[in-house]
């Protein structure tokens, strides 16, 4: 076990305190600049199935995000409601459904990625391209070493 005045220990804590503190910082930017009643559930899950451009059960969908399936149906309730998403049932399994974007839903996430770009530009070009390009490849590692645990 390691002990509060461990190096290493400290280390740790610095490292996760600047994760979450910009995470949090992240988040009250894009809450803030998203379409009106858009949440950033919603525009995760309408971008990740405008990039897939397949379907996704919802069972697949909350593992991608790490949540659990009732989060998932609730976010999946709300952007049908708005009529972002199709959810059908399964052909092959009647038990499952399936998850589409909607023509809607593809304008809602150009829409919001349209009003987060200008911000996501801005923080690109303060801190520079070359030091963005060199923390990806770290902060990919941490995320799949996070996934493994």
């Amino acid at each position: 076990m390691a002990r509060m005045d461990d190096p290493s220990n400290a280390l740790a804590v610095a490292l996760f305190s600047e994760i979450l503190t910009a995470d949090q910082l992240v988040r009250n930017r894009l809450s803030r600049i998203l379409p009106k009643g858009m949440e950033i559930s919603h525009f995760s899950v309408l971008n990740h199935l405008a990039r897939a451009g397949v379907e996704r059960s919802p069972a697949q969908l909350a593992r991608s995000f790490h949540v659990t399936r009732g989060a998932m149906t609730n976010t999946l309730g709300k952007l049908e409601w708005a009529g972002y998403i199709h959810i059908r049932p399964d052909w092959d399994d009647a038990r499952r459904k399936m998850v589409a974007i909607s023509p809607a839903g593809r304008r809602a996430r150009d829409s919001a990625l349209a009003a987060i770009s200008p911000m996501i530009g801005e923080l690109i070009a303060e801190l520079g391209e070359d030091k963005v390009r060199a923390m990806l490849p770290i902060l990919r590692e941490l995320r799949l070493k996070l996934e493994d645990g």
